[in-house]
This record gives C-alpha cells, sequence and structure tokens, in this order.
C-alpha cells in the first residue's frame, strides 16, 4: 500500500455522518471504553465534534484513506507527574479494515505527539482479544509492558488489558 492514500487531518462537520455511521458497529464499541456509547447516533456525533473543537492544542483527528473519512485517531494528554506521556486510541471504519490504514495514522501520531506536542510517552491498553490493534502497535514500534489481569470490564465480561508503549 501506497502510503500516500492515508491521510491524518482536523475532524470536520461534514464527516459527522460517516463517523455515526462507521461508530454504529458493535465490533468497533467492543473494543473501546465505554464513554462511546452505543448505538451510535448523529446526535451523539454532533456532541464529538463539539467537544474536539474545543482542543488545545488538538488531539483528535480524522484518519482518511483515499480521501474518504475512515476513522479517527486521537490522543489524551496526561497531566500532573505525568504530563509527558499521552495516551492513544484510534478506531477504523469496518470497510477499511486490514488496509494498512489504522498502522499508518498510529506513526503520523507517534511523530505528532513527539515532535509538536514534545511528549516523552505514548501509551495505551488493548483488550487482550483484539489482536489486531496489537500488531499495529508493535509495527509502530510500541512494546509490550504487561498484562494487567482482569483489569477492564466490557459488556458485562471481565478482560485482561495489555499494556503497550513507545517511548522516545
Amino acid at each position: 500500500m501506497e502510503k500516500q492514500l492515508v491521510t491524518v487531518r482536523p475532524l470536520k462537520k461534514s464527516d459527522r455522518k460517516k463517523i455515526a455511521e462507521y461508530a454504529n458497529n458493535k465490533k468497533i464499541w467492543q473494543n473501546l471504553r465505554d464513554i462511546m456509547p452505543h448505538p451510535y447516533t448523529l446526535e451523539d456525533a454532533d456532541v464529538f465534534l463539539q467537544m474536539v473543537a474545543l482542543e488545545d492544542p488538538l488531539c483528535t483527528f480524522a484518519i482518511a484513506y483515499k480521501g474518504k473519512f475512515a476513522g479517527v485517531c486521537g490522543l489524551n494528554l496526561e497531566t500532573d507527574i505525568y504530563r509527558n506521556s499521552c495516551e492513544i486510541g484510534y478506531w477504523i471504519g469496518e470497510p477499511f479494515w486490514s488496509k494498512g490504514i489504522a498502522t499508518e495514522a498510529v506513526g503520523w501520531l507517534a511523530k505528532y505527539a513527539f515532535e509538536k506536542l514534545g511528549k516523552v510517552r505514548i501509551h495505551t491498553g488493548v483488550f487482550e482479544y483484539n489482536v489486531a490493534s496489537m500488531r499495529v502497535l508493535e509495527k509502530c514500534g510500541f512494546e509490550k509492558e504487561g498484562v494487567f489481569r482482569k483489569a477492564l470490564t466490557k459488556d458485562g465480561k471481565l478482560y485482561n488489558e495489555v499494556r503497550y508503549a513507545l517511548v522516545k
């Protein structure tokens, strides 16, 4: 796949329909925190876009493939003694799975965190069953730091969390 096919850009109001369409998928919801509603509506997309519009610095972006909205990626900036760290998150709409899109987006976002935001560490936790996401992180140089046993509750069940980090 040619890298220029994947771009990361600021979200736009015109993304709202595709955000709602792709995010309203239990397969995506199953791998995200419960703050992501399911079902996911146009109103949820509007609230999300309003929240992102308030970010300073901008930390949440659209992922596009061949110019079409394909998903979202972002950083949660840490504070206090963790101020040099951030948490990375991302999701890709199901029509765009298995194309290397998340890998390109995560690589771009890591570079942004280090070079533009001055962060030293990027971390994330992954549900034990989300092998595709683990592969994305590993391809981008993230290292598995450990497993937090029965740390996550999703859809009424307990799961292990696999922790990854990338250090500048």
